[in-house]
């Protein structure tokens, strides 16, 4: 196969680039100027100081602060102030004041690291100054790379923190004074230097890198020449390709809309040509893309802060999300095939397809990186930053060489730009992972504002109390304004933002709410609820930025888009209901009824048949769900069939509490029904056919 069918050229790469620049609303330089070169010399110095802090022991406060520092400078030269044709095509000059004052102001901390730690709690009025800089300078930041909602959300949390005693008595606390406050967010590990601000750095930098490496490769276009070849002849294949092209590109992208235009370009012209109307072919790239931070081993980089949360190994982490995040994909394969019968969409014709053979040979390079990576996790169980340092070197070896051997295998001459584009790749796979990391890093040192004032103010426990008050002691009536709420929230927040954000607020109050109830669950169970709410929310309208993404590359309507991706998504909404009532979906069989997040007691699943037959029952619980909504199995669905394909759901989904309800005696005897219930339905649907 020729070079230029397995990977992009510099100029479509280049291209898509762009795209994701200007849909993440970053300024457009020109190629070659020395603003252009100043960004990349940045970027490329992050990712060297990333690596470099790998195989050097950092005081993990200065690695913290310099990580931060390199997003700031980024952000205040990559993002304007206010778009206007001027300011998103050059910088301008107020912006060099700013950025070198916000880097000063975080690196503060490492320069009186010292003197800070002599006179812990003892602030001097340029310590608190410096705090004050440095936060208003990081809402500034935040505001630009991402969005007006988490930076407010952040202003809310201060100023509750301030007037405390002024606040309504349900939620009025005594109160904390600027020094206690700057204390608290900026001088201590509390606030904006925490944990999800040290996971930001030690962990997730490195995937993200992987990714932009990988994608820089040229395995982007390899998984969806790879899943279009492998599915395109189907009905309705070009969806199933972009579907299957999203989740490869979701094991190692953490972005919903870099998601949506590495694939999308590809596969909605695609699914337009055959068929698909134009918001169904954005919707079906958008609920894909969405769910491709589902997909583990970086869950939308959302996984290490889960493990750093909870205490857990990640290992544990990608092991629980998994039977989820593959049932909540097999699911939306499903809906594809059955928007294809509905529309009539035919698949495309074999004779004009790639044999699936000879695509996956041309990029099997391609996936070794990725099986090594999960082997150091899985097997070797490395930590995650040594096994993504591992891929990445692993990765960068194979851009070097992947040109000259191919050069040579097709016995083309090994010229001096053979044997350098490599090492070019590498250079911009290290740019991009970088400027990708901006809105990540940002996110996570403002998020951390937010869960240095749930310590300070405790108003978790407020919260817990005004939560049972609303839901007036039912805990689903928890779950769902939990779920409202993280979707809100998540429509102008990021995902890791909206986690962190939720995590230290909501995940709490569930935990307590439950056990006060009566449903001892584990802690996993009440973090991932909150994580997927969040993800839901990036097709959800009216703000959801993967569904803009979509509609400008169908050219269709982004609201209709937004509403289209969210009913292809109500799926996966119910499955964090399910694995809240039946935690075998995480593969967990019991926990500890003294202390639920005690991780050492929890009781893991490891049998392959039992296994085998949650993940199996589990699809066809969201098979029928789909089909209900849907309105199609073999055909269009009537009233009836409707509602006995929703009586499947629950015996498949939560045959605990079925069994436990109605006096079934086993949650087998629950699959059993549910199944029986799923046939009658078949049958009913074959009869109507013949007639």
């Amino acid at each position: 196969m020729k070079e230029n069918q397995s990977s992009k050229t510099e100029k479509e790469l280049r291209e898509d680039e762009a795209l994701v620049e200007k849909l993440e609303g970053q300024r457009i330089l020109t190629e070659g100027t020395w603003q252009y070169w100043m960004i990349a010399i940045i970027a490329f110095a992050w990712s060297a100081f990333q690596i470099y802090v790998v195989l050097v022991p950092v005081n993990s406060v200065f690695v913290r602060a310099f990580h931060l520092a390199f997003a700031l400078a980024l952000a205040f030269t990559m993002y304007p102030m206010f778009r206007t044709p001027k300011t998103m095509t050059t910088i301008p000059w107020w912006n060099f004041i700013i950025g070198p004052a916000a880097v000063i102001s975080i690196l503060y901390v490492v320069y009186a690291y010292d003197d800070l730690n002599a006179r812990s709690g003892a602030w001097e009025p340029i310590d608190v100054f410096m705090g004050v800089v440095g936060i208003f300078l990081l809402l500034k930041a935040a505001r630009r790379s991402l969005g007006m909602a988490l930076p407010v959300i952040a202003v809310v949390f201060l100023l509750y923190d301030y007037l405390g005693p002024y606040m309504p008595d349900l939620i009025a606390h005594k109160g904390a004074s600027l020094n206690k406050i700057i204390g608290q967010m900026y001088l201590t590990t509390e606030g904006i230097f925490g944990v999800p601000l040290g996971v930001s750095a030690s962990y997730v930098f490195l995937f993200v890198l992987f990714g932009a490496l990988l994608e820089r490769a040229g395995a982007g276009k390899y998984f969806i020449d790879l899943a279009y070849a492998l599915l395109g002849k189907y009905d309705g294949g070009p969806a199933k390709a972009s579907v299957a092209a999203s989740g490869m590109m979701g094991i190692i992208s953490g972005s919903s809309i870099a998601n949506t235009v590495t694939t999308g370009t590809f596969t909605i012209p695609l699914m337009k040509r055959l068929g698909f109307p134009g918001h169904k072919a954005a919707a079906v790239e958008v609920a894909s893309s969405t769910n491709g931070q589902l997909m583990p081993p970086i869950m939308g980089a959302a996984a290490f802060i889960i493990a750093e949360f909870l205490g857990l190994a990640y290992t544990d982490v990608i092991m629980a999300a998994a039977i989820p995040a593959f049932v909540s994909y097999f699911a939306l394969f499903y809906i594809v095939h059955l928007e294809a019968k509905k529309l009539g969409i035919k698949g495309e014709d074999p004779s004009k397809l790639q044999r699936a053979f000879d695509v996956f040979k041309t990029g099997i390079h391609f996936i070794i990186p990725i099986f090594f990576l999960m082997y150091t996790l899985i097997i070797l169980r490395q930590s995650p930053q040594m096994a993504a340092f591992n891929a990445i070197m692993f990765m960068m070896i194979i851009m070097v060489i992947q040109k000259p051997v191919l050069a040579f295998m097709e016995k083309r001459a090994l010229t001096s730009e053979v044997w350098l584009s490599g090492f070019t790749d590498i250079g911009n796979g290290m740019i991009n992972g970088a400027k990708n990391m901006v809105p990540i890093a940002v996110a996570t040192g403002v998020a951390g504002i937010v869960v240095g004032s749930v310590t300070l103010t405790g108003i978790g426990l407020i919260l817990s109390e005004v939560i049972e008050e609303i839901s007036g002691g039912y805990i689903i009536a928890v779950l769902f304004f939990t779920a409202i709420v993280s979707l809100v929230l998540g429509m102008g927040l990021p995902t890791t933002a909206n986690y962190i954000v939720m995590a230290a607020l909501t995940a709490p109050v569930i935990m307590d709410l439950s056990f006060s109830l009566g449903y001892v669950i584990p802690a996993i169970a009440a973090h991932l609820f909150v994580f997927y709410f969040g993800i839901l929310a990036d097709d959800t309208p009216p703000v959801g930025m993967a569904a803009y993404a979509a509609a400008g590359i169908a050219k269709s309507d982004p609201i209709k888009t937004g509403i289209q991706g969210f009913a292809y998504d109500i799926r996966t909404a119910i499955l964090p209901f399910a694995f809240f009532f039946n935690n075998k979906l995480l593969l967990i069989a019991g926990v500890d009824a003294a202390d639920p997040n005690d991780q050492s007691k929890w009781i893991w699943i490891t049998n392959p048949g039992e296994i085998g037959l949650i993940f199996f029952t589990a699809v066809a619980g969201m098979f029928a769900f789909s089909s209900a909504t849907q309105s199609w199995f073999l055909t269009k669905t009537s009233g009836i069939e409707r509602l006995l394909l929703l009586a499947v759901v629950p015996f498949m989904l939560v045959p605990n509490i079925m069994a436990e309800k109605i006096g079934l005696g086993s949650e087998y005897i629950a699959y059993v029904v549910g199944f029986a219930i799923y046939f009658a339905v078949y049958f009913l649907q074959k009869n109507k056919i013949k007639t």
